[in-house]
């Protein structure tokens, strides 16, 4: 499966989160580091699902860039 990440730069990291997973997030140093994590945090939401046996939520969020005149 594939989920939607977005990931934010802050003042002196990066934070991501999965909005078909509420409560999966990371934060990292570095794009890298944070994109590893929320990998890792992916893979350890789901297998905890599973094991509490709860449904396993389909990615439903949709991504797009949306192009602007100004700035």
């Amino acid at each position: 499966m594939k989920y939607a990440v977005v990931i934010e730069r802050g003042k002196d990291s990066y934070g991501a989160y999965v909005p078909d997973l509420p409560g999966c997030v990371a934060v990292g140093d570095t794009i890298e580091e944070v994109e590893r994590l929320i990998r890792e945090a992916i893979e350890l939401h789901l297998e905890g699902l599973r094991e509490d046996r709860l449904p396993i939520p389909e990615p439903t969020t949709r991504c797009e860039y949306v192009e602007t005149r100004g700035g």
